[in-house]
Formats: C-alpha cells, structure tokens, sequence
C-alpha cells in the first residue's frame, strides 16, 4: 500500500518507518490528524493515549468524530480506523488520563518517539521532563486555539515560541524544575484572536498541526537524524 510513498522515499526507509515505534498522547483535533498521517505513512507499530470519548462537539475538527460513533472511546474508535486503513499495524491502546501516579504506562511500552497533544499543562510538562530525562525523542504541541492562519505554524523551540500561552506557562513550569535541555514543540506565532469566549479551534489549523507533528517524526526517522 505504500507504493507511491515507497517511489520517492525508497524501500529501505519504508522498512525503516514500519519497525519504530511511535507514541501520540491526545488523540483530539491534532493528535488525531498526526497519527492518522503517521499510520498512511508506513508507521505500523503504535501506541494510542486518550481516555475521553467522542462528543459531538468533535466533528468540526477531529477527524475521527462521526454520527456513527459519538460516545466511543477515541483510542477505540481509531483502532478500528487504523486497522482499516492498514491492518497489519500493531496498536496498543491505553485508555487513561496520564500523570505521575501512572506515567510509567507510556514509557513501559518503549516508544521511539512520542509525540505530544494532549490538552493537560502538568501532563504536558511530565512528558517533557521524563522524555528528557530518559533521552526519548519527542516533539509537543502548544496551543492552537484562537488561531486562524495555517502559515504561522511552526516547529522551533519552546524558548523561542511567542504569542503562545500555553508555551508561555510550560516554559515557566520548566524553569522552575530547572530542566536543561532543547524541547522542541510546533507553535504558532499568530496573535490569538481576541474573544471574550471559551476557546475555539479551527480545523485547518489543527489538523495542519497535526500533519506539522507526523511531519517531523517521519522526516527524523528517514533521515536518521539525532
């Protein structure tokens, strides 16, 4: 099924991308659209972390959400996606909301790579910290909401990210644990749309996130960079 991808990238790299292992956490607007990417990419060794289920709220930007499956659990509903898409893929669903009481759960299924999109800042900053702690290669997702424009994403890093909360607050989280090491994360440099409202999210931007995040994966793993 890879035929296409294998044309351009070559045999060697596809064989390369079906043996790791990759680890998303968040399985929503962004999360959802990175490993779907990831899984049409020649990714067939997973790990799937979320423990909400489908709400109809959904559907403006989750690629999973349907009529037909509101109130399944996500990591459900993405099995029966991925094995469709491609069923020689091997997932491992966990079906928890992670802190530090079980962060173990994701590091015991010895990840390649993790990549971060889950909505928790605590969560969020103990991924970092443990995945830099046990040299893990990763990438996380700042905030995307009260965004509009596709052109402002960006991967970098969190020290250099700007107009972005969410990177603010983990940043200053980071510093006050005194963590050393480079996080890298894929923000966006548009000023936040000024409402007065609950956030809103628009499903370009989420979902171009999302393929920004199975994006940089993919590239690390074929180009066996450090």
């Amino acid at each position: 099924m890879f035929e296409r991808l294998e044309r351009i990238i070559g045999k060697e790299k596809i064989e390369l991308l079906n043996k790791k292992r990759i680890l998303v956490i968040g399985l929503g607007g962004v999360g959802g659209m990175a490993l779907e990417t990831l899984i049409r990419n020649g990714i067939e060794d997973i790990v799937i972390v979320d423990k909400d289920t489908i709400d109809i709220t959904n559907k403006n930007r989750q690629v999973i959400a349907l009529d037909s499956n509101i109130g399944e659990y996500k990591t459900d509903a993405f099995e029966k996606r991925i094995l469709d898409i491609n069923s020689n893929v091997k997932i491992t669903k966990i079906t928890d909301y992670i802190n530090e009481s079980n962060i173990e759960l994701l590091f015991d299924t010895n990840p390649d790579y993790i990549i971060d999109a889950c909505d928790t800042v605590s969560t969020k900053v103990l991924i970092i910290e443990e995945c830099l702690k046990r040299n893990i290669k990763f990438i996380s997702s700042m905030g995307m909401g009260k965004k509009l424009d596709i052109s402002k994403l960006e991967i970098t890093e969190i020290s250099k990210t700007s107009y972005d909360k969410l990177a603010k607050v983990i940043r200053k989280r980071l510093r006050d644990d005194k963590v050393i090491g480079k996080v890298p994360v894929l923000s966006s440099k548009e000023q936040p749309i000024d409402t007065k409202e609950e956030i809103g999210s628009y499903s370009p931007v989420t979902m171009s996130a999302g393929i920004y995040l199975a994006d940089y994966v993919i590239k690390k793993i074929i180009n066996m960079e450090e």
